[in-house]
């Protein structure tokens, strides 16, 4: 991944979402749902983004893809025949419908992604028919079958409706809805975490294979820890809204660097019965998005928080990691804190 070219680079990308109240819709605050993030996508390469639930994850996706518009920052993407990288968040809708069929997003839950009144034909041929890249009924069958063959589905099942099908076969004709217009890039927000573990792995699998069949690069959304170590090549671990942690994946799980990181690892079961590890349970709640806490976000929950880091914000800083890699952390006391991660046999 090292001499690979990056392929997206996100600056200070921050989404803040309004309070109102009452019938005048009246402002009474604002909750920061994503606050100067800052990251990039290597091209080709499986970028995993990791937290609690309301962290700002998908959040963050989607503001990539443009489905809900950012607050600020700066989303650069390599694009074909330019030399640098072009900031999307420049684009008019003219010249943003020409970028998005380079980009696709894989939906969390197949049971509410697919239109339960469109059969696979019409659902996977969608965005070719939107497009205008086939307008032939006869074309479009052709290409329909060929994309179920591609994710492993007999192409008589066009015929059917979402019903029809299991949750893994459903993950399935959404992953083939998605790579219909041969996207460059694909968001996947956690989509694998309605399917029992055993399709789980099917999916993965699935996945792995068409990234490297077609040079996919990949933006990973999800909670599962053994998930992101098996699929991600890098992980950026978010907590309210920033980046608390951002490592290749086997330093991040070895040597994590943040607190946070720390406690997300040290509820990752290992299929040993005489492995045994302290788990950490963190006290309080998450802080909130509307109202955090003054200094580092994570200060409140944090076991080896002092005065500084009630008052003054850490910055992510590059530490370096054992392999003489980038590991990005914001935390105060990342160069003296000895945390623990997850050894390896």
């Amino acid at each position: 991944m090292k001499d690979q070219a990056i392929f997206l680079q996100v600056k200070n990308l921050s989404k803040y979402f309004s309070r109102t109240k009452g019938f005048m819709k009246r402002v009474i605050g604002t909750v920061k749902a994503i606050d100067n993030v800052d990251f990039f996508v290597k091209e080709g390469e499986a970028f995993a983004l990791v937290g609690e639930s309301g962290c700002g994850k998908t959040t963050t996706g989607r503001c990539i893809l443009r489905a809900i518009e950012p607050t600020s920052g700066e989303i650069n993407f390599a694009m074909e025949g330019k030399p640098n990288l072009v900031n999307i968040l420049d684009f008019d809708k003219g010249q943003l419908k020409k970028i998005r069929k380079d980009m696709a997003m894989i939906f969390q839950d197949p049971y509410s992604s697919l239109n339960p009144r469109m059969p696979v034909l019409e659902t996977v041929g969608e965005p070719l028919v939107i497009n205008k890249m086939i307008v032939k009924r006869r074309v479009l069958e052709e290409k329909v079958a060929s994309l179920l063959r591609m994710v492993n589905l007999d192409p008589e099942y066009m015929r059917r409706y979402p019903h029809a099908f299991s949750g893994g076969q459903r993950q399935r004709i959404a992953i083939a809805r998605a790579l219909a217009l041969d996207p460059k890039f694909v968001v996947a927000d956690e989509p694998v975490s309605a399917l029992d573990v055993s399709v789980q792995a099917q999916i993965l699998n699935l996945l792995k294979e068409l990234q490297e069949k077609f040079h996919l690069t990949y933006l990973f959304v999800a909670h599962n820890l053994a998930v992101i170590e098996y699929f991600s090549d890098r992980v950026a671990v978010m907590y309210v809204g920033k980046i608390v942690e951002l490592s290749e994946t086997e330093e991040l799980f070895i040597n994590p660097k943040h607190p946070y990181t720390e406690a997300l690892l040290s509820a990752v079961p290992k299929p040993d019965p005489h492995y045994k590890k302290e788990r950490i349970f963190l006290k309080g709640d998450i802080a909130d998005p509307a109202n955090p806490p003054s200094g580092c976000y994570f200060h409140p929950r944090c076991q080896y928080a002092e005065e500084i880091c009630r008052h003054e914000e850490p910055s992510l800083i590059n530490v370096n990691g054992n392999d003489g890699h980038s590991h990005y952390v914001a935390c105060h006391f990342a160069d003296k804190l000895r945390l623990l991660g997850i050894k390896r046999s």
